[in-house]
Parts: structure tokens; C-alpha cells; sequence
């Protein structure tokens, strides 16, 4: 979401960055139109009075600003801050507006970007496990909450950043989305949301069943009393967190069959989600049977949070962004969105 330098700043002063960004703001404005009065200043940026004689005083005092008779200008040593700060609130401000460009280009209500491509620097993922935390802590309400959680790679590292904070005020409950996967255990769902609940000090339930089985096969479990009762909680979530995969690599780390990689490359298969694999168009080319959410369960779902990034995730990413619904938040990286978009 922020330029790296931006994000280090974060860590020593969370609230720093907002701060600089007003200051700047202000600053530029009485750069290009004054002298101007703090009246006319409330009414163009929205601020109100009050919060503009703290800041416009505290600015004079740092001798960024002067007062004349027919309002405030800027000074010599205001251009030189404002021409200092240019480039970095310049690209601050221009993936913003990659948010919102993108946002509106795949029909979802928002997205958050951060600086950099996962593909080429692993770090990246973890810049956008802190934005998923900074996201369910905006988005969630006070009070119970449950939520469901995919596995794999990436939801693993988000699973890392989330924080104690998040459990304020929240009875926090974390389920595994889904049934089996046939992935390593350190990245199954049940262990990322056990994970989680552990991170943020909220509680967890498990869902022990078994992997790639048929949908014969799972018509007994679904009977099952203990079994039942984590589903009714996944299916009736408030919120939940996932990634997107590539179609030919989730389904190689699940050791699919031979014939079944053969068919996703014949239909020409590049995202995976929730164990649905869509080609570029977003249509549906295979489905593995599982125990679980399902596609159409998470239209009813307060808070949708997809993360994935990366240059290589963008068609994927694109692909199944034809099925999410509109409240989805993505998280992704500038890799992704820039290869998104100029496609």
C-alpha cells in the first residue's frame, strides 16, 4: 500500500505517515494557491478550522510557512520541503490510485497494494500479512467473530503477522475453510488458523477430515455430529481470509493425478481458489469435491479478504476475481496489479 521507506517509518510511528501526508498537503496547496486564508484552506481540503490552525501554527513554527495581510504563503524553506518530499508522496500517491484503478477494474469494493512483487522478494508477502492484520481490524466488528481460513504458502506467512491487537474488543474464533488438502501440514488450513488463533489470542476449532476423497465417500461424515457442528460455524462465518493459487501449481504441491494435470492444461487452467481451478475467463474447469465453504457461501460474508501477489499470480488472480463478490478486499503486491491491469 505504502512505498517501503514509508512502511519503516511505520514501524518506530504508525500514526507518522498520516501525519506527513496532511503536512505535505497542506504545504502544496498554499504552494500553488496562496496567499490563502485557513477558511478558504477547510473548505478545498476538507480539514476542518480547528485542525488547520494546530497544523498551519505548527508549520510557521518550523518556519515552512509565513502569514502576510492577505493570508498564508509558502517560504523558501517550505519549496525546499515540498520539493524534498515530492517523489516519495508522489509514488505514495500513485498506488493509491492503483488501488482504486484496480479495485474498479476486477468489480470488487477494495484493494490494498504493496511496493514491490513477491515473485522476486519473499518479504513482500510478510508487507502484505500486515495489511490483512490492519485490514480485519478495520473491517471487523466488536464483539464474536468467526473466521474462516484457507491453507497454503502464503496464508501460513499471513497467519505470522496478524497481532494480539486484533482480539480487542473481539471474541475471535478461527476455522479452517475447508476439509483436507493434501499439502504439508505446517500450511493445512486447520494449522494456519490454529496459527492465527494463537497469534491474536482468540480460540480455534479444528476439522479432521480425510483428503481427496470422492463425494460418495463424504456423504457419512457429513453426518457425523462433531463434523457437523464445524461446518455449520465455517458456513456461517463473518469473515474469511485466502489466497489464490496457480492452477498447475496447487495442483502438482497436491499430487492430483496425472490425468487430472493433463486436463487442466488441455482447459487451460490458471487460478485455483477454494479448490474450484478457472481458466482466463474465468469459467469453471474442475472442482475438487471437499468438506466446506463453497464458492456461493461467501456472498453472505461481511468481510471477504483475498491476499496473493506476484507477477506470475496476476492471471490467476484475474481469473478468479470473476466469482468474488464485491465485498472482497484484495491484498496484493505491484507485480500483480501492474501485470493485471495492462492486460
Amino acid at each position: 500500500m505504502m512505498h517501503q521507506e514509508f512502511e519503516w517509518i511505520e514501524e518506530i510511528a504508525p500514526d507518522m505517515v498520516e501525519i506527513v501526508a496532511q503536512r505535505y498537503t497542506i504545504l502544496r496547496y498554499i504552494f500553488w494557491t496562496g496567499p490563502v486564508g485557513r477558511r478558504t484552506l477547510s473548505q478545498e481540503l476538507g480539514f476542518t478550522e480547528r485542525f488547520l490552525r494546530t497544523e498551519t501554527d505548527f508549520l510557521k513554527r518550523q518556519g515552512l510557512l509565513a502569514t502576510t495581510r492577505s493570508g498564508m504563503i509558502i517560504t523558501i524553506k517550505g519549496r525546499e520541503v515540498i520539493q524534498g518530499l515530492r517523489g516519495i508522496m508522489d509514488q505514495l500517491a500513485g498506488i493509491r490510485q492503483l488501488e482504486k484503478k484496480l479495485a474498479s477494474f476486477l468489480g470488487i469494493d477494495r484493494c490494498f497494494i504493496v511496493a514491490g512483487d513477491s515473485d522476486e522478494q519473499k518479504k513482500v508477502i510478510g508487507s502484505m500479512g500486515k495489511l490483512v492484520d490492519e485490514s480485519l481490524e478495520a473491517l471487523l466488528p466488536e464483539g464474536r467473530n468467526v473466521i474462516a481460513v484457507m491453507g497454503g504458502t502464503t496464508m501460513a506467512t499471513v497467519a505470522d503477522c496478524l497481532t494480539p491487537h486484533l482480539a480487542e474488543k473481539r471474541e475471535l474464533l478461527f476455522v479452517p475453510a475447508r476439509g483436507g488438502l493434501g499439502e504439508s501440514p505446517q500450511i493445512q488450513a486447520n494449522n494456519v488458523s490454529a496459527k492465527m488463533a494463537l497469534r491474536t489470542g482468540g480460540k480455534h476449532r479444528a476439522l479432521y477430515v480425510p483428503e481427496q476423497l470422492s463425494e460418495e465417500a463424504y456423504e457419512p461424515l457429513l453426518k457425523e455430529p462433531s463434523i457437523q457442528k464445524v461446518i455449520s460455524l465455517i458456513r456461517n462465518s463473518d469473515a474469511v481470509i485466502h489466497s489464490v493459487g496457480d492452477a498447475l501449481e496447487m495442483a502438482e504441491r497436491r499430487g492430483m493425478s496425472a490425468q487430472v494435470i493433463a486436463m487442466l492444461r488441455r482447459t487451460h487452467a490458471v487460478g485455483e481458489a477454494f479448490g474450484y481451478f478457472f481458466d482466463e475467463e474465468g469459467k469453471i474447469v474442475y472442482k475438487i469435491p471437499r468438506i466446506g465453504l463453497q464458492l456461493e457461501d461467501l456472498t453472505k460474508m461481511e468481510c471477504v479478504i483475498a491476499v496473493a501477489g506476484g507477477f506470475s499470480k496476476s492471471k490467476a488472480i484475474a481469473a478468479y476475481m470473476k466469482h468474488a463478490p464485491r465485498q472482497t478486499c484484495l491484498v496484493t503486491d505491484a507485480g500483480a496489479a501492474n501485470s493485471i491491469l495492462k492486460k
